[in-house]
């Protein structure tokens, strides 16, 4: 790709030579005029060099994916979704996965004993919070699950201005008990903050909240 970016640019300025140094036609066959196949060149030069962008990108995609699915022993398929999922509700992947192995070990199927399901271990409660029409079996689903769950974990961290630990641990323990033993002084943590962080640090978030569905 690269090579032809660069033969490309070889063409457009050879060819602009040599328009330059040719003797006028006749008037019947006007020769064709540099400028504009110079700008021809140039469009077709700005449309490879974004594909190689695209392409690049997606590389780099897969990469991670790949290196995601090797680390928590998971499927591609299921590492694609997480990924991808966490990049569309402005999570960083890499505390999307930690938060998906610790809540329910990548377990789709994950009930906890106070109700809880699926990969994040939404509540159907909190999950109505962000789609008033969602079912409980429809929050199995992986997908929607998953953009629920990041979506309710952003608001915390918004919320508590950038506090990962604090939003992490109410998305665990809920808002009550942890604002309770904050207003008690007390530190609101149950060791859940501890074991999803560890060695962790970034910052959560990667940009603004982006718009849709969580369907």
């Amino acid at each position: 790709m690269k090579r032809q970016i660069v033969g490309i640019s070889v063409c457009a300025v050879l060819l602009i030579v040599y328009q330059s140094n040719r003797p006028a036609q006749a008037a019947s066959n006007p020769a064709p005029d540099p400028m504009e196949i110079a700008k021809r060149l140039e469009l077709d030069l700005a449309r490879t060099r974004g594909e190689l962008e695209v392409a690049n990108e997606q590389l780099e995609r897969w990469h991670r994916i790949f290196d995601y699915a090797s680390q928590y022993d998971i499927s591609v398929e299921l590492a694609s979704s997480i990924h991808d999922v966490a990049f569309s509700e402005g999570i960083e992947p890499e505390l999307a996965f930690r938060l998906v192995r610790l809540e329910s070990r990548f377990d789709t199927r994950a009930t906890s004993p106070v109700g809880a399901v699926g990969l994040a271990q939404v509540m159907l409660p909190t999950a109505r919070f962000f789609q008033k029409d969602i079912t409980r079996e429809r929050l199995y689903h992986p997908e929607t699950n998953l953009r629920i769950g990041f979506r309710y974990l952003r608001g915390l961290i918004e919320e508590y201005n950038g506090d990962v630990r604090l939003a992490l641990l109410t998305y665990n323990r809920g808002p009550v008990a942890v604002q309770l033993a904050l207003r008690n002084g007390q530190d609101p943590s149950n060791g859940y903050d501890r074991i999803l962080m560890k060695g962790y640090n970034g910052t959560g978030l990667i940009r603004p909240r982006s718009s849709g569905s969580a369907d």
